[in-house]
């Protein structure tokens, strides 16, 4: 049973946080579900601990996880003959900014976590600090119950204030509100992009996730 397998496969990755949604995105609709995955970065850095190369080590590994992981999965769903969808992670341009699939509301559908101040999913175990994923399955999974409530306290202003070029607007997140709401995305990106001539990739500017209290500090996480 393909639910049991899935089981299994996370079995091997205990710190790895996974759960089941119905499939309600515009795209791929021929799939029933979503299973959404969080995988923790190899340090929960702070602010006091954060330098752009451990934040980048850390997610390295979550992303090795997550390859890791997908490969268990790809295996179980074409033994029991599933069709599934592996979608891109990275967004489709650098005009709209978006990725054909949103693994973050993916997250919050299926229980993982909630949209933070700096519109960015926020677990309850390792808070920002985790590497996501998503896959559309077209069967039906015993489904979580869907986030519908921000739990960052009205007055924390952590990840604003951590924000080098204060893209963060200090809004807490509700289910219906759009992400222009929660951060100037394209002045976020627009700044990580300069180091493109530099280094041939973008910053991995994580000021606004380590600056997050919620979750574990300073922790191993695979």
């Amino acid at each position: 049973m393909i639910s049991e397998k899935i089981q299994q496969a996370f079995a091997e990755y205990p710190k790895a946080l996974y759960g089941f949604a119905p499939n309600a995105g515009e795209t791929a609709q021929n799939y029933r579900s979503v299973l959404a995955l969080a995988t923790p970065y190899g340090r929960q850095l702070s602010l006091e601990t954060y330098t752009e190369e451990a934040f980048e080590e850390g997610i390295q590994l979550a992303k090795k996880t997550v390859e890791l992981l997908l490969k268990m999965l790809k295996q179980a769903l074409d033994e029991e003959h599933i069709p599934y969808w592996f979608p891109p992670a990275a967004q489709s341009n650098e005009t709209e900014l978006l990725a054909p699939v949103s693994f973050k509301a993916a997250a919050v559908q299926a229980g993982l976590g909630w949209i933070g101040k700096n519109d960015v999913l926020i677990t309850k175990e390792y808070g920002p600090r985790v590497r996501l994923y998503a896959i559309l399955i077209d069967e039906v999974f015993q489904y979580g119950a869907p986030v519908i409530k921000s739990l960052c306290p009205v007055s924390c202003r952590l990840c604003v204030d951590a924000c080098p070029v204060h893209a963060l607007r200090g809004v807490r997140w509700t289910p219906d509100i759009q992400r222009s709401d929660l951060i100037d995305y394209p002045l976020c990106n627009q700044t990580r992009s300069r180091a493109l001539a530099q280094r041939g990739e973008k910053s991995t500017c994580g000021l606004c996730m380590a600056a997050c209290p919620v979750g574990k500090k300073e922790k191993s996480s695979l």
